[in-house]
Formats: C-alpha cells, sequence, structure tokens
C-alpha cells in the first residue's frame, strides 16, 4: 500500500475487546488514558464515538481556549451525564491564572463542577489548587501544562498542592520523562501503613503523567509566554493567545538581516504527532495521552481520535509487553496514517521533543499555517489546467491551495473539478481519464508521470499560478463524510466490553451478572427457573450469541463466564428481557454524578475564609529567619544584565540589584565587584560623626541577588551548583526547583511563578519562605490595585519598567538559522559571536538571547513603563518596585534610574516621567499590560 494511501473508516474497525479487558497482563505496563478534545457538544459526541477515554473542555470563563464555543455551567449535569453512560470521563479546563477580584465567582465555578460530578479539573492557578482543597478534599486536581511542569521536584510541588496527575510541559523528550518516572519512584515517601504485615513500609504510588501527543505545539512553554500580552494585551495565561508565533520574522544579525529564502515562519513549529512513539509512551509509564484541539472542528476530533484509539488498541495484541497471558502473538494491522492525520490538520507532521531536541526539524520555517497533504509541484499551466506530477492521492471533489512561498499574501486554490493523466509527455490533448468521483488517484500513477487538473470556472486566477508552486490538498469531502458518519445519529457507534457471568442450576432461577470496565456491576434474575435440557442446551455459543446482541447499547459483549451447572435451558424471550434489564441497570449506574465531597458552608462562599485579614496570619511552616521584615521604606530595585550595567547601577547607589547573565560564570565577577563597593563604602565612612547629620552617617547596604535559568529540567544541576557559587544575598526563585535547591537561601519569587491572587502568593510566602512574590505580568492596573487590596502589599515586588520577556522557548533560534546543527551539542554556539533580532512585521525589532540551558527568550523591542500608576500603587502600600534593563548603555542606565528615584520621591509625576523616557529611548516607550 502507498505511505499516502487512504484507508476508508468503515474498514478500520477498532478490533473487538475480548475478555482480556478484566485479566491483568502478565507485565505491569498498561495502554494509557486517551483523552480527546471537545469544544462544543459535536466534538464531545466525536470523541466518544470514536474510542476517547476521556474528554476535556472549557467552561465560560477561566479557560484556556476562551475563542472556543466551550460550554455553560447549565450543561454540565447533562453533558456528564452522557459522558459518564458511555464509560467516559469528562475533565473541565480551569487552566487559567485568576484575579483577586474574581475569587469568588472562581469559587462559584468549582462549586459547580464538583455537585455535577466533573471527573477532575485542570488547573494553572496556584492559589485555584489550594480553594479546590478547601471547597473538597477529595476532587481531583490535574496540573495543567500551563504549571511549566518539567522535573520530579515540579511533580512534588503539584503533589504537595493536592494534585493526582500532572500535564508535563511538551518540552520533556522520552529520556526526560522516564528519568522523571524513575525518580519519581525513589522519592515516593514511605508509610507504615498495612499491606498486612504489621509495620511493612508501603511507597506512595507515583504521580501519573499526561502528556499532550497530538496537535499544535506552541513554540514557548506553556505558562511562560507573554507574547500577547506585552503586544496586544490579550494574555495567553488568560485563554486568549493571539498566535504571534505563527507570524512571519526576519532574522537580523549583527544588524545585517540573514539571507532566508522563504523561510521566515522562524517561530512556528510544525505539529506534533506522536503516533510513532506510542509505544515508547507505554514503556515509559505514561498514564494519559492528550490530543490538543478544543478549536479544531467534530471531524477533526473523530479522525485523529480514531487513529490514535485503533492503534493503541492493535498494541494490546501486538506489543510483547501489552499482550496478555497466552495470547498468541499477531502483527499490527494499522496501516500509515499519515494520509489521515494530514487531511486532518497538518502544519508539517513531527515528533516534536519526544526524540529529543532537533532546532532544524522542529520548525520547517516555510509557512504557519495548515496545509494539508503535499501533492506535488506545478510543472505547467495551460489555459486553465495545471499540470503536477502528483505525490499523492487526488480525485474529484478535493479541495487544493497552491503555495507560491508567501503564505502571508492571498493565495489561489479551488475545488478540483477535472483529473486527468498524461504520461511523461506533455501532450495537447488528454491521453485518458483517471479515477471516478468516489476513489481517489493513486493506482495507476506511475513515477514520472503528469497529471493535468481542471478546476470550476472562475475558481482560480491561472495568472497567480506558477511554475514551481507548490500544491497542497486543504480538503477530502469524501473522508470528512466518512468522519461525519462515526458520530452521526442518536445510537452508540462506539461499544465498550462488558463482562458477564452466568450462574444458575436446574429447578433455579438463572443469575445474570454484568460488570463494565468502571467497575460497576449489576446483577438481574430469571423470572423463571431453569430447565434441564433435551436438546438445545445453554452452551458458551448459544448464551454468547443471545447475550451479546448489544446493538443500539454502549456495550460489547467481552469475556463471559459460564457457571450454569449441567445441561440447562431457558426460553430464548427471557434471555433477551435479562439482557435488557441488566444493560438498562448498568446504564442507569454509569450516568449517576460522581459524589465528590463539598465541604459544609461551601455553598455560602467558602472562599471568604480567604479574606484579607485571615491571609495576614497564616501559619507558618517556614524557617522565618529566612525573611526579613516588611519594607516600610520605598525600595527601588534594579535587574542587570551585564558588567557595564551593574557597574552603573552601583555608581547611581541603588543597593539593591538582580543579575541575570546569559552566563552564570560571570556571576562570581559581580559578586565580587558590589562586595568592593561595599568594602568601600564603609571604609569612606566619616570618622568624626559629631558634625554630619545623621541621615549622612548611614552606610549603604549593598545586595545582589542572582537569577538560575527560567526552566530546569534534570541533569542541569551544574548549571543551579554555579549559580549557587557565586555566594549571591539571594536567589531569584523562577521555578519549583528553584525553591528546593536554594530552600537555604534568601529568595524571591520571580515572575515566572504567575503569582495573580493572594492565594497564591500566601502559599509561596508562607509554606516556602521566600522573602517576597513578584506580581504576574499579566495583571493590569486594577488588577494590580485588587491584589495590593487583598493582602499585604509588602508580599509584592512590581516591575515598573522593563523589556518583556515575550517567548520564552525550548526552540533555539540560533542553532536552527545561525549553524547547521541540530542541538547544543554541534551548533559552534552562535549565541556567543552574533547580536540577533527579529523583526515582525511592522518593523519592530525584539532582542533574541539565549541562556545557559540554550532556551531562548525574545524581547519586546520596546521597554513598557508602569510610571503612570506608581503614584496609585503607592497609595495601597505597595513599597519595592522594581526596574529592568536589557541592552541600555551604562549612560541610559543611569539616566533612567535617576527619573525612576526622582518619581518615586515625588519630584516628578508619572506623566512627565512617560515623557521623559520617551524622549530618552530611540523607540519610545509603552505602557505595556497595565494600561
Amino acid at each position: 500500500m502507498s505511505k499516502h494511501q487512504t484507508t476508508p473508516v468503515q474498514e478500520t474497525v477498532a478490533p473487538e475487546r475480548s475478555s482480556d479487558l478484566f485479566r491483568a497482563p502478565h507485565d505491569p505496563l498498561r495502554i494509557p488514558e486517551l483523552l480527546a478534545s471537545a469544544g462544543d457538544w459535536d466534538c464531545a459526541r466525536a470523541a466518544v464515538e470514536n474510542g476517547a477515554d476521556a474528554i476535556y473542555f472549557g467552561l465560560e470563563k477561566f479557560n484556556a481556549r476562551m475563542r472556543a464555543r466551550n460550554f455553560t455551567e447549565a450543561d454540565l449535569p447533562s453533558l456528564m451525564e452522557f459522558l459518564h453512560r458511555r464509560g467516559v470521563k469528562g475533565y473541565v479546563t480551569f487552566n487559567t491564572l485568576v484575579f483577586a477580584n474574581e475569587i469568588a465567582e472562581a469559587g462559584q465555578h468549582l462549586r459547580a463542577m464538583i455537585s455535577a460530578g466533573v471527573d477532575a479539573a485542570i488547573v494553572q492557578d496556584i492559589g485555584i489548587c489550594r480553594m479546590i482543597r478547601e471547597l473538597s478534599p477529595d476532587f481531583p486536581i490535574h496540573a495543567s501544562t500551563q504549571m511549566t511542569l518539567t522535573s520530579a521536584a515540579g511533580i512534588e510541588f503539584a503533589r504537595a498542592l493536592g494534585c493526582q496527575l500532572v500535564v508535563l510541559a511538551r518540552e520533556c523528550s522520552l529520556k526526560e520523562i522516564e528519568k522523571i518516572q524513575a525518580q519519581g519512584k525513589a522519592d515516593c515517601p514511605q508509610s507504615a501503613a498495612g499491606d498486612g504485615a504489621v509495620g511493612t513500609p508501603r511507597s506512595t504510588p507515583p504521580m501519573p503523567l499526561e502528556v499532550f501527543v497530538h496537535g499544535a505545539l506552541c513554540v514557548a512553554y506553556s505558562g511562560q509566554c507573554l507574547t500577547s500580552e506585552a503586544l496586544g494585551g490579550r494574555s495567553a495565561n488568560r485563554g486568549e493567545c493571539a498566535q504571534a508565533c505563527r507570524m512571519p520574522y526576519d532574522l537580523i544579525s549583527d544588524g545585517n538581516q540573514v539571507a532566508l529564502g522563504d523561510r521566515r515562519y522562524l517561530l512556528s513549529p510544525q505539529d506534533l504527532a506522536g503516533l510513532e512513539v506510542l509505544p515508547d509512551l507505554v514503556r515509559a509509564g505514561v498514564a494519559s495521552l492528550k490530543i490538543e484541539g478544543r478549536l479544531k472542528s467534530p471531524e477533526y476530533v473523530a479522525n485523529i481520535t480514531r487513529i490514535y484509539r485503533q492503534t493503541l488498541d492493535d498494541l494490546r495484541v501486538t506489543n510483547d509487553d501489552l499482550r496478555a497471558a497466552g495470547q498468541p502473538p499477531r502483527k499490527s494491522e494499522i496501516v500509515n496514517r499519515k494520509y489521515e492525520m494530514e487531511m486532518a490538520f497538518s502544519r508539517g507532521l513531527y515528533t516534536g521533543w519526544f526524540r529529543g531536541i532537533n532546532n532544524r526539524e522542529l520548525v520547517h520555517a516555510r509557512f504557519g499555517k495548515k496545509r494539508g497533504v503535499y501533492l506535488g509541484e506545478v510543472t505547467r499551466v495551460q489555459g486553465e489546467t495545471v499540470f503536477v506530477r502528483l505525490q499523492s492521492p487526488l480525485k474529484r471533489g478535493d479541495g487544493v491551495v497552491f503555495d507560491a512561498g508567501h503564505p502571508e499574501e492571498k493565495e489561489e486554490g479551488g475545488r478540483v473539478y477535472e483529473i486527468v493523466r498524461v504520461g511523461r509527455g506533455v501532450p495537447t490533448a488528454p491521453s485518458r481519464r483517471l479515477a471516478g468521483d468516489s476513489e481517489p488517484y493513486h493506482r495507476d500513477n506511475k513515477e514520472g508521470d503528469l497529471t493535468a487538473v481542471s478546476f470550476g470556472r472562475r475558481d482560480v486566477d491561472f495568472s497567480r499560478v506558477h511554475i514551481g508552486d507548490k500544491v497542497w490538498k486543504t480538503s477530502d469531502p469524501e473522508l470528512e463524510r466518512r468522519l461525519r458518519g462515526t458520530f452521526a445519529g442518536d445510537h452508540p457507534h462506539f461499544q465498550r466490553a462488558v463482562g458477564m457471568d452466568v450462574h444458575g442450576r436446574a429447578c433455579q432461577r438463572m443469575t445474570l451478572v454484568v460488570r463494565d470496565e468502571c467497575g460497576h456491576v449489576v446483577q438481574v434474575e430469571s423470572a423463571m427457573q431453569l430447565v434441564r435440557a433435551e436438546r438445545q442446551s445453554l452452551d458458551n455459543e448459544r448464551l454468547r450469541e443471545q447475550l451479546g446482541r448489544l446493538g443500539g447499547t454502549p456495550f460489547n459483549l467481552g469475556g463471559l463466564n459460564n457457571f450454569l451447572e449441567g445441561k440447562v435451558m431457558l426460553p430464548v424471550s427471557e434471555l433477551n428481557r435479562m439482557r435488557r434489564q441488566a444493560v438498562g441497570r448498568l446504564e442507569a449506574l454509569r450516568a449517576q454524578p460522581k459524589r465528590w465531597t463539598l465541604n459544609p458552608g461551601s455553598s455560602r462562599g467558602h472562599e471568604a475564609r480567604f479574606s484579607k485579614s485571615e491571609i495576614r496570619n497564616p501559619k507558618s511552616e517556614i524557617d522565618r529567619s529566612l525573611v526579613t521584615s516588611a519594607a516600610t521604606e520605598i525600595e527601588l530595585i534594579v535587574l542587570v544584565r551585564n558588567i557595564g550595567q551593574l557597574e552603573a547601577t552601583l555608581r547611581c547607589g541603588v543597593e539593591t540589584i538582580y543579575c541575570e547573565f546569559e552566563d552564570p560564570k560571570k556571576y562570581r565577577e559581580a559578586v565580587s565587584r558590589v562586595r568592593r563597593w561595599q568594602h568601600q563604602a564603609t571604609a569612606n565612612r566619616p570618622t568624626d560623626e559629631r558634625a554630619i547629620p545623621p541621615s549622612a552617617l548611614r552606610v549603604p547596604r549593598f545586595e545582589i541577588w542572582v537569577a538560575p535559568p527560567r526552566i530546569f529540567k534534570t541533569g542541569e544541576e551544574w548549571i543551579l551548583e554555579q549559580v549557587r557559587s557565586s555566594d549571591a544575598d539571594g536567589y531569584l526563585v523562577r521555578n519549583y526547583d528553584h525553591l528546593k535547591f536554594f530552600a537555604d537561601s534568601r529568595r524571591i519569587g520571580d515572575f515566572s511563578l504567575n503569582v495573580a491572587n493572594p492565594l497564591a502568593a500566601e502559599y509561596f510566602i508562607h509554606r516556602y519562605g521566600v522573602q517576597r512574590v513578584t506580581a504576574s505580568y499579566d495583571l493590569n492596573i486594577a488588577q494590580l490595585e485588587s491584589l495590593l487590596q487583598s493582602a499585604p502589599p509588602e508580599w509584592f515586588e512590581i516591575t515598573i519598567h522593563q523589556h518583556m520577556p515575550m517567548f520564552h522557548m525550548e526552540h533555539c533560534v540560533f542553532c536552527a538559522f545561525l549553524s547547521n546543527g541540530t542541538d547544543y551539542t554541534n551548533c559552534g554556539r552562535p549565541c556567543d559571536r552574533h547580536d540577533v533580532q527579529l523583526r515582525d512585521r511592522v518593523g519592530a525589532l525584539h532582542p533574541l538571547k539565549a541562556d545557559a540551558g540554550c532556551r531562548n527568550t525574545v524581547f519586546n523591542a520596546r521597554a513598557q513603563t508602569g510610571a503612570e500608576f506608581v503614584s496609585r500603587m503607592l497609595a495601597l502600600g505597595a513599597r519595592t518596585f522594581r526596574i529592568e534593563f536589557l541592552k541600555e548603555t551604562p549612560e541610559q542606565v543611569a539616566k533612567t534610574i535617576t527619573k525612576y528615584r526622582q518619581l518615586l520621591r515625588g519630584e516628578i509625576t508619572g506623566a512627565q516621567l512617560w515623557r521623559e523616557l520617551k524622549l530618552l529611548n530611540q523607540l519610545g516607550v509603552t505602557r505595556g499590560q497595565m494600561g
């Protein structure tokens, strides 16, 4: 079979599941849960009818796909009943940050979810995890990929929050997943609870892990992308991503544009397709496989769910580690599914980061939108006919597009009207017609053959179609019709196996026990007694024939255990009645909502216990010696990114300085310089203090804090050791590994912890002992004011001047486009030699930097300032403010520090500073998200 040949949907029905569904295989490996996306009711039905074990969906607020149609709270009872009747779980995506003024509304949503029997909430916000645990001790929490979890320490952080499952960052490779699993097993706490013997230790089971296995790849780490917020006030952490990664960019190196030909989509990864690594994911012990696509069509959901369901079921009988004991081996019956996957949606298909980092393959950079199946290149245009050397199937009615290498412009395309094979030459008249309306052109296609393709009148402007243009099939109506048929109508299309046991003997009633894979069990008895059979007894074949008639129900018959004694019989009509009664009872059991605990009083506003008065004095679980007293004076903190900026900041007398260098080795020099300034300040103190005002006697207390890289993965401990070896006064905590690694040091929570409400702030300050936390960069001024009013303002540090760090990526642009290498091992480190910027469509030049882990950050070209809002924050008690520099000269650093000091002393207004900053900065400034 050709690798591009499509297999009709009706010919690839999942293999019937036998009684091995209810028997543990001889190996501890298990088939993972298949989790499909659902943006609306049609998508939910498409997922269920094509074999999803669970779906995830959003409500009208607090989900990361606000552009999807989504469900409402009123939909929850009926949706959950539908799903549970079909043996499918339903998870609500509560995966956005929640602001302080939204806590009460979030609580209402959570109570509705718990009451409706939702199977779990997928959560990003630390504060919402805490709220769920206060509302219910047993309602499941799944840590969203938006939490940016990449290591065993991150998993343990999620466990401490009360999470039952972790969705790993998409950037984790198979090897890294295996390391996380191994370390998680080694680190699992022991309890002396019994598994029989008194005092026998028992391990807490490792945290179940979920990974995305198919769909769009975000180029930036989920939860760490501030691009939409910075450029348009549409936060990805609030479900409003504007997909700036899918836009074209020019690469500017050392002031010159790099010639990349038609490669302009430098930040647009291919779509993830993990089908070929499914056996590896199963061996790695992954618990759940997630299909992305809540903005996709029901046909997409049906197509991709069906492909992965069939492949997973095929593994049950073809994989030695998964086949049940005694079951003979069998070759896989799953053919290459590339065609169906590409027709569903494709920007190119790739295994993502599963097999490690290959920057050149991850991003081909030629387009950033759906293409479909590649058909070939235009070899000739003759009148209203285009000649193509087809490389994939094509038939009448298919939709195609012509790719001239400028996907940002309008492209020509249309429906195919006629297809004619013209052989190896190009005759003036077509030689033979191929393919009817219903069968794709592939069987007669020979290498070197040309095909003439005609379109409907006026569909295509042929003057814009040229030799060499690439041709893509974007639509296959026949495939779409077949896919819609898989979830159309009211009757179930996908059935799940049930096991049946039959008991009885002559002169007694027969008992039928039916159990499903969810653990539900029903039992019915016959209305009459069994009698001895003279001819046709109830043997296995007869029982399976009658009891297996489950058409029109969500079930098929898996295992059947016949415990009847002797040769007995029962009328067929009674067997049918028992079967119908058992199925009805089983469906009714499955439809009942999950009964989660909802703590008393929660319906009257349980979130009230998180009031400001109570948060101010929580119980502390940390060493208070690591936390300094609350700040009473206004403090300006400066973050610098090179030694020149550091020296300029010290000359300005700034006492608290943060360093974020690309090379952590340079932190030692930075710390040494600050120590020298401190020594000089102490040595220069006047010896005769009698005639000097007390205010002039104060010796500056210079402190230097250093920042580790934003992301940590297993094996990168050496970077943290380098950071610690600088012997700085404290450390910026940017992820959960930093919390643990620097636990014995002074720490400040940075913006990447995404603290947007008082519940999250209190957790980091009082459980982990951070000195203060940086308010999330997703907050505008009204939301910042709400945060400062809801908790002690001394908890928060507010960044009022910076170049917003927009994309933070595992993808290395330096490697992909300035080297011939694939990753840090062979790229030659162009990041050390070149000053690189990305120029967007409006001409803005956004600086690109690489950190010690070779992860890239794209910074906003223009600095943003909150100068106009500082007076409002001061009035609410804010006292700690930060300004950050990126590429500014020492002179610019000194001038900017001076102006902000004047602002904080009340010597100039925010409006005055705004005007002066516009003059001081070549590109001007922006109000950014605060405005």
